[in-house]
């Protein structure tokens, strides 16, 4: 038998898999077991109801997909009297995802949201600070901070920050959550990206820019999960190009604890419990008892293993 258990702080997860938010909703419990997920995700919520940006909003590539959906929102309210209700039928614990326009709007969102049914709260500081000019909160390390600091004043739950890759260091925002209080962090989220029909001459998605998704961002999301993972001593989640047990192994021995799977939920409904049932087989044909052991184990090198800390 092999413990596929892992720990993210006081939380315990039966497995290492969880959806990326987003990529998830209720009508997955009609095709797979979600008691089989090692943590449940939900779609980042905001305070005020959001439609979501104007159509065309997904744009299929290469190996990737670049996605410019706008966070549509239903609210706290859906939220607490639907969402709530319904994943409390199920045994994986919680995760509320979360976004706003400013910190306080992120102290008060997860101050509301902590009821009885959900374990932890994600924060997407990936949106615009309408503070800072429209800068991503996750691009400046003084407000990633603030925003984590102000979630931990107003809840007693876990709190995890989602972290964006559109950074020039992203050990230097992984830092910075550790720093305001997070338990937890998850690299990361999508690659700013565009792409323009040539036949048309306009932007594949209207917004003209949105997040790149899917295995061709793997191993730059790969290398920024890796660099968060030196950087802090909390629990990094990661996150990007997820599609086969290889693909979270690889994040596993980066050093991350446990991995989301976000584009692959839409190719394929059952890549979840694929990628649990592919890790217990990998640990059994390796002899491997516990999957946490993996955590980190990389080989490298012990002067490339300084030498990449010193840029850090």
């Amino acid at each position: 038998m092999v413990d596929m258990s892992v720990s993210i702080g006081k939380l315990t997860l039966q497995n290492p898999v969880m959806p990326g938010s987003g990529t998830f909703a209720e009508g997955m419990a009609k095709v797979i077991d979600l008691n089989r997920l090692g943590a449940i995700v939900t779609k980042t919520i905001t305070s005020d109801l959001r439609e979501g940006n104007t159509p065309p909003r997904v744009a299929e590539l290469r190996n990737s997909t670049l996605f410019s959906i706008g966070i549509p929102s239903k609210g706290p309210e859906h939220y607490l009297e639907e969402l709530v209700p319904f994943y409390r039928n199920y045994t994986p614990p919680l995760v509320a995802s979360i976004s706003a326009n400013t910190v306080e709007e992120f102290g008060e969102l997860a101050a509301r949201l902590s009821v009885p049914g959900v374990a932890a709260i994600e924060a997407n500081i990936s949106c615009p600070n309408l503070k800072k000019d429209g800068q991503a909160f996750g691009m400046d390390p003084q407000a990633t901070e603030a925003v984590i600091k102000a979630m931990k004043r107003n809840t007693d739950l876990q709190v995890w920050a989602k972290l964006s890759p559109n950074v020039g260091s992203i050990a230097v925002i992984a830092r910075a959550a550790e720093q305001g209080g997070a338990d937890a962090l998850v690299s990361s989220n999508a690659i700013l990206a565009m792409a323009i029909d040539i036949e048309s001459h306009q932007p594949k998605v209207a917004n003209l820019m949105g997040g790149i998704t899917g295995s061709a961002t793997k191993p730059i999301l790969l290398r920024m999960a890796y660099q968060a993972a030196q950087a802090v001593s909390i629990p990094v989640i990661g996150c990007g190009g997820i599609a086969t047990a290889e693909d979270a192994i690889e994040y596993l021995l980066a050093g991350c604890t446990a991995v989301q799977v976000g584009t692959a939920n839409f190719i394929s409904t059952s890549a979840m419990p694929r990628v649990i049932d592919d890790l217990q087989a990998y640990c059994v044909r390796r002899g491997i008892t516990r999957i946490r052991d993996l955590v980190g184990a990389m080989k490298v090198h012990e002067a490339k293993l300084l030498e990449a800390r010193a840029g850090l």
